[in-house]
């Protein structure tokens, strides 16, 4: 990967770990890429890396289901999941394919360029 394809990656890696809305198993897997850049453990770090983001990142239409569910009233309360719902089904309308939080923006910025990362 180029420095500039690197610095890229962990700017965005940086601002995903700061993402209130990313998850524990997403932080861990950051901090250790991040641990493993310019070490013999980089190239296999970073294949994890993908992996667990490629795993995290939430399809919009899961998103959707998610928030229309009993199960999404119940974590986010009647009157947001309403708001996330509807939300999604305007990412989806305007042809977007996965959640806008901060966290994963930041997910898909990096898999973005995943061809580039994974070299």
């Amino acid at each position: 990967m180029t420095k500039e394809v690197l610095d890229y990656t962990v700017e965005k890696t940086k601002e995903l770990m700061n993402a209130y809305s990313c998850c524990q198993d997403a932080k861990d897997a950051a901090q250790s890429w991040l641990d493993a850049i310019g070490t013999d453990r980089e190239a296999e770090e970073t294949k994890k890396y993908i992996a667990e983001l490629e795993e995290d990142i939430m399809p919009i239409d899961a998103l959707i289901a998610f928030a229309g569910s009993e199960h999404g009233v119940q974590v986010f309360g009647a009157e947001m999941a309403k708001k996330m719902e509807a939300h999604g089904k305007e990412i989806k309308a305007a042809g977007g394919k996965y959640c806008d939080c901060p966290a994963c923006s930041a997910v898909a910025a990096i898999l973005e360029k995943k061809e580039q990362i994974l070299g």
